[in-house]
């Protein structure tokens, strides 16, 4: 089984002239509810636990100098202002003193808290070809095509500045002046779903994670995240052993660990929110 998109298929029909790169434009010219290609930012969000629900792995033994993973690409609904994504988290530190580099898609309808794209201040952008926060196309059909895109985030050695690569395409990186505690290595990095709850109306929110469904509808309707990779000391890539399982709130969203034999370390994820079971 494989994704039907070429790497090419996911760029916008826009590019930047020779020379020059995408700047962001004010908020108030934002669309709705979007996908967008990528959402850097260098801070971990130290309330996340309070108002976010998680279906997410990750790895924590080891010193880690990069991740990478290909996800299948939805738009799942939001609402009240809430967001949708699907990211890797590369992190060190802790509580306060903690870094965070964020990479993936998200549907949001504008309720953020930090940082996204080149709103983030010290992200150096250098690709022509590809815009954070773009619209991303086409997307995933429920029981149809796949479409997927690949994401890398890596440290390079000799400047020690993180990399960030979408579709095979160096689109800019953090700079290590800015990140303290990843200026050596990650200690911790994750795979998953996110989705902001802000429980109005006295229950659980609607807002889907991935495709809306439970990963146990498995390929072409659940949302997924296969080749889960991670990079060690000597820059080798490997694929991702002995992932663990984090879920906030397993009656809303779900997480399945996949068996497919192409697909690498993969996993299916995912739900609807809100419902008999989820309130």
């Amino acid at each position: 089984m494989e994704a039907k998109t070429s790497e090419e298929e996911l760029l916008q029909d826009w590019q930047c002239p020779q020379g020059t790169v995408p700047i962001v434009r004010s908020p108030k010219h934002r669309l709705g509810q979007k996908t967008t290609p990528f959402s850097p930012s260098n801070q971990l969000d130290a309330n996340d636990a309070k108002i976010h629900d998680f279906a997410l792995v990750s790895v924590s033994e080891g010193n880690y100098f990069g991740a990478s993973a290909r996800f299948n690409l939805w738009k799942p609904a939001t609402f009240n202002g809430e967001f949708s994504l699907a990211q890797i988290w590369i992190v060190a530190g802790h509580g306060q003193e903690t870094n965070s580099l964020k990479a993936g898609w998200r549907s949001d309808g504008d309720q953020r808290t930090g940082c996204y794209n080149l709103e983030c201040p010290g992200f150096v952008q250098i690709s022509n070809k590809f815009g954070p926060g773009a619209i991303l196309t086409p997307l995933s059909q429920y029981a149809g095509d796949q479409f997927e895109m690949s994401t890398y985030i890596y440290k390079d050695k000799k400047s020690g500045n993180w990399w960030l690569r979408v579709n095979e395409i160096d689109l800019g990186y953090w700079p290590s002046s800015i990140l303290k505690k990843l200026s050596d290595r990650a200690e911790i990095i994750m795979w998953g779903g996110e989705i902001v709850n802000s429980g109005l109306q006295g229950r659980h929110t609607s807002t889907q994670m991935g495709s809306g469904h439970f990963p146990s509808e498995g390929y072409r309707k659940a949302s997924y995240i296969r080749n889960i990779r991670y990079v060690d000391e000597s820059r080798a890539i490997h694929d991702a052993q002995n992932v663990v399982p984090f879920v906030t709130k397993p009656e809303c969203y779900g997480l399945q660990m996949g068996d497919f034999t192409n697909y690498g370390t993969h996993f299916f994820y995912g739900g609807p929110g809100y419902s008999d079971k989820c309130l």
